[in-house]
C-alpha cells in the first residue's frame, strides 16, 4: 500500500514530463535518477511523471530502496537505524542492475515499509522500457561527465524546505502507525502503545537524529550535481527550479 504524500497533477508535472520526453528523444535520458530527502514525495512524483508520459512512451518506475542491505546484514553492524545512509546500500548490486537493464532486462529487489525489510516476494523482473525512472536514495555524485552504464543518464533532485520535509515525515510516520492497528506484523506495531502525541514527538526525534543529518551530509549535496532541480511546496505542487542541461 502506497502511503507516500500526494503530489497534485498540474503544470509542474506536465513541464517535467515534457522535458524528460524531450531528453529521451535525443537519447540523453533512458534512465532517470530521482532523488531528494526522505518524505519529499519521490515515489509519487515518479509515478505521476510516468503517468504523464505513458503513453506514448513506455515508462517503468523502480525504487532504490530495494538495494538497501537486508536487516540481517544491517543489524549486526549497528546500521538498522541508519537506513538510507550511503553505507546501507548495496552499491555493487545497484550498478549491476543498471548495467543489466541497459542490456535488456534486470531483476529489481524491493523493500517493504510494512515489514521494514527487503521482501523477496516483491522482486520485479523489468524489461528495458523507453524510460526507467529510478527513485530514492543511494545515489552518488557522477563519477565523470560521460556517465557509465551503472549510473543514471539524468539526475533529478526533488527539493523542499526542511520545515515541510519534517512535517511530511511525521505525517507519514503517523500514517504507518495508524495502519499497523489492523496489521500486527507491521514494523510500526511496536509503537501502538504510544499516544499519538507521544508518537509524533518520537517521530520528530527520529527525523532530527537520523533523517536530517542524512539530508545535510549525503542527500542535499547531490542537488549541486543534479541536471534538473524540482521544487515542491507545502501544498504538494511542483515546478522546475533549475534545468542545467544545455
Amino acid at each position: 500500500m502506497n502511503r507516500d504524500v500526494i503530489i497534485h497533477q498540474g503544470p509542474g508535472i506536465a513541464a517535467l514530463a515534457e522535458r524528460l520526453a524531450e531528453l529521451r528523444s535525443s537519447a540523453a535520458a533512458r534512465i532517470v535518477g530521482l532523488t531528494g530527502s526522505v518524505a519529499a514525495g519521490k515515489t509519487t512524483l515518479a509515478r505521476d511523471v510516468a503517468d504523464a508520459l505513458n503513453p506514448p512512451l513506455s515508462v517503468e518506475t523502480v525504487s532504490t530502496d530495494g538495494f538497501l542491505f537486508p536487516n540481517a546484514v544491517l543489524e549486526p553492524q549497528g546500521l538498522l537505524m541508519r537506513k538510507g545512509f550511503p553505507e546501507t546500500y548495496d552499491r555493487a548490486g545497484f550498478n549491476r542492475a543498471l548495467v543489466s537493464i541497459r542490456q535488456g532486462a534486470a531483476d529489481f529487489p524491493a523493500h517493504s515499509h510494512d515489514i521494514y525489510d527487503i521482501d523477496p516476494a516483491l522482486t520485479r523482473s523489468v524489461q528495458l522500457p523507453d524510460m526507467l525512472i529510478l527513485e530514492g536514495l543511494g545515489f552518488q555524485p557522477p563519477t565523470r561527465p560521460e556517465r557509465p552504464d551503472g549510473e543514471p543518464d539524468v539526475l533529478v533532485y526533488l527539493d523542499a524546505s526542511e520545515a515541510d520535509l519534517e512535517y511530511w515525515y511525521v505525517e507519514r510516520f503517523v500514517g504507518f502507525w495508524n495502519a499497523a492497528r489492523t496489521d500486527p506484523t507491521s514494523f510500526y506495531a511496536q509503537w501502538l502503545h504510544m499516544s499519538e502525541t507521544e508518537l509524533r514527538a518520537f517521530a520528530k526525534t527520529v527525523w532530527d537524529g537520523v533523517n536530517l543529518p542524512n539530508l545535510h551530509d549525503h542527500i542535499h549535496p547531490l542537488k549541486a550535481h543534479a541536471d534538473i532541480v524540482v521544487h515542491k511546496a507545502r501544498d504538494h505542487t511542483v515546478e522546475i527550479a533549475e534545468d542545467r542541461i544545455s
